[in-house]
């Protein structure tokens, strides 16, 4: 079983010939909302690759949340952990421009209610992978870690947004996930030596006994365990639109550890997935199928 415990939101997306700067506006193009929340799209992408899931998060009373839980639902993720706050339900303004970077600002609302307590409604087992996000309150984060290692579950912590006060709990993940950014984010707010990031995801490995994956964007996903490092590259694509990118990354990376698959094989059908998801508008409208997955892989020659 796939546990995940994160954020749940309604995404605004406005499409921009280019991202504004500051105090300027730019005219948009396009509008659509979706189902969002890094918690939620990577619940979805971990059901997509064909895992039980199981969420836990919180959502308003209002009209937002139908949208915001209506394709985890069909999906067949089990909801029962979710549960209404009297906060809105959260929402993500996201403006995506003609290469299809993006600009977010979040409202959290109802996922600033996702407290420690809240673990109960979801007991959590021997076996699990637990998969972690920052978009709820960090003690809630660093409670399910705790939580987890004493239930013999694995643990997933994406490390997205960064915040430094984490660099305390990160190393007790299984595996943690961060993009270059945060990785040298943490580094820095860590006090991490080496000369360069691939000496300090070595030493990160050596230093907790555990792994550090960095997604490097167009350029595939480094990781470092403590025996081994590994290169996993890109599909070579040109991007509609990256949002929601490192969630389904994230998703199929816990449900590849879930089915016990070799670690190299997880990060490639993770990245792989990653570049699909950046094909199609959105965050969970676009993340990939099984699948479709299975067959860009076998269409690549690594």
């Amino acid at each position: 079983m796939i546990v995940v415990v994160g954020s749940i939101n309604l995404d605004m997306i406005t499409t921009v010939g280019r991202l504004p700067g500051p105090g300027e506006t730019v005219r948009g193009s396009g509008f659509t909302t979706a189902p969002g929340g890094k918690g939620a799209n990577q619940a979805l992408a971990a059901a997509r690759a064909g895992a039980a899931v199981r969420m836990l998060g919180s959502v308003g009373k209002d009209s937002l949340a139908t949208e915001a839980l209506a394709l985890l639902r069909t999906a067949g993720v089990e909801l029962s952990g979710v549960r209404e706050a009297h906060a809105a339900t959260g929402t993500a303004a996201i403006l995506v421009d003609d290469a299809g970077e993006n600009m977010i600002a979040l409202a959290p609302g109802a996922n600033d209610s996702v407290l420690p307590g809240d673990l109960a409604r979801v007991p959590l087992a021997k076996g699990d992978v637990v998969l972690l996000q920052q978009e709820i309150p960090l003690r809630t984060v660093e409670a399910t870690l705790d939580a987890a290692v004493a239930a013999g579950a694995i643990t997933v912590l994406n490390t997205a947004p960064f915040f430094a006060e984490a660099a305390g709990y990160v190393g007790k993940a299984d595996y943690v996930v961060a993009n270059e950014t945060e990785f040298d984010l943490y580094c820095e707010a860590a006090g991490l030596p080496g000369e360069d990031r691939t000496a300090r995801m070595r030493a990160f490995a050596q230093n907790t006994g555990h792994t550090i994956v960095v997604t490097l964007g167009g350029e595939g996903v480094l990781a470092a365990t403590p025996d081994e490092l590994l290169a996993v590259p890109a599909l070579k694509i040109t991007p509609v639109d990256t949002v929601g990118a490192g969630d389904t990354f994230c998703g199929y990376l816990a449900a590849g550890l879930g089915a016990g698959l070799p670690l190299r094989q997880v990060l490639e059908r993770a990245a792989t997935a990653a570049s699909l998801a950046c094909l199609k508008p959105g965050a969970q409208p676009a993340i990939p199928l099984a699948a479709e997955v299975d067959a860009a892989l076998k269409e690549t020659v690594r």
